[in-house]
């Protein structure tokens, strides 16, 4: 009973929370850096790197000395990684860089008033007339910033609650119309 009492006690509560805490931020950090070099973000991405290696290297350094004798400091350690990739996708996905693409296949009867409401509120649309299994559809295709892709994909099913949307990332994009939001890290 003595050993397990030591095994949780032998380092203090404050540090075991500074492990954690400072986990969670590199991994955050490290998440972020990932995220936003694959999507062209180098300089940014190169400028977290610096605070994410320099957290890493300390923290390694203090979880590794003592280990043997405190080991809560590799499992806390742990627990503030997978708490930091949580942390991590959860800000990227708030920050929504890039550009997306969401195509809804709509039936051709509300596909005007549709592609009406979506252009009045400023985003690009191009139809392309298809034909469903039962019946003639129109394909919307919207090219626009990642940040308000919610918000169309709420407009459409708010229209014809029964259109297909598929959404996309997209990497590349030359050419066209892109509603011109203003560019931000956080809204």
């Amino acid at each position: 009973m003595d050993q397990f009492i030591h095994f949780f006690t032998v380092v203090s509560v404050w540090e075991l929370l500074l492990i954690m805490f400072s986990k969670m931020i590199e991994v955050a950090i490290a998440t972020l850096r990932v995220i936003l070099i694959s999507k062209g973000y180098r300089t940014f991405g190169t400028i977290l790197s610096l605070f994410e290696i320099t957290l890493w290297v300390v923290m390694a350094s203090n979880v590794l000395n003592g280990l043997s004798d405190a080991p809560i400091k590799g499992i806390v350690y742990g627990i503030g990684f997978a708490m930091g990739v949580y942390l991590g996708s959860y800000l990227e996905n708030r920050i929504a860089l890039g550009k997306v693409l969401i195509e809804t296949i709509v039936s051709k009867e509300n596909s005007d008033s549709m592609t009406a409401v979506l252009r009045d509120k400023g985003y690009a649309v191009t139809t392309v007339e298809a034909r469903g299994r039962d019946s003639e559809k129109t394909v919307l295709k919207i090219f626009a910033n990642r940040r308000g892709k919610d918000e169309i994909i709420k407009l459409i099913h708010d229209k014809d609650g029964t259109a297909m949307i598929i959404a996309n990332d997209i990497s590349t994009l030359h050419g066209g119309y892109i509603s011109p939001r203003k560019r931000t890290f956080f809204k």
